[in-house]
């Protein structure tokens, strides 16, 4: 074998890349949505506890580990950005899982500014694909 022939097949051999599987949330429709019933955005409460009612149009909500297409079950975001939507949703005090597929929760919160966004996960807490999120809107407990 030539030099330059081995150097060409040693140099291919270096560039090969692996590809590595990601994880993917299950398929959500195009025209999916979530949003809040309650609160709106700007709503102030009086009193750090309150109802959250969720909505969802174009799914069905079906709790954790429901292994059923076009179903999913809600994450409350308080005062957070978007997690990686190529991981499950983290579980804390900053995410709160519904994963009994509830559609209200009462929750409480200190006085103050906070934000709240909801995002759809599917039977795993992974986002689904496309993400099925709502708009950030802004609270003020009084």
């Amino acid at each position: 074998m030539r030099l330059p022939l081995l150097f060409s097949m040693l140099l291919a051999a270096s560039l090969q890349v692996t590809a590595v599987p990601v994880a993917a949330g299950t398929a959500a429709p195009e025209n999916a949505q979530v949003y809040f019933i309650w609160p709106h955005d700007g709503t102030v409460i009086n009193g750090g506890k309150f109802w959250v009612r969720m909505g969802l149009r174009n799914m069905g909500v079906a709790p954790k580990g429901t292994d059923v297409p076009h179903t999913g079950h809600h994450h409350l975001l308080i005062d957070t950005d978007l997690p990686s939507l190529k991981e499950p949703i983290p579980n804390d005090r900053n995410h709160l899982h519904f994963g009994a597929g509830e559609t209200e929760a009462r929750i409480e919160l200190p006085p103050g500014k906070h934000t709240l966004q909801l995002l759809l996960g599917d039977k795993d807490h992974m986002p689904n694909d496309p993400p099925v999120m709502s708009k950030k809107i802004t609270i003020t407990v009084k």
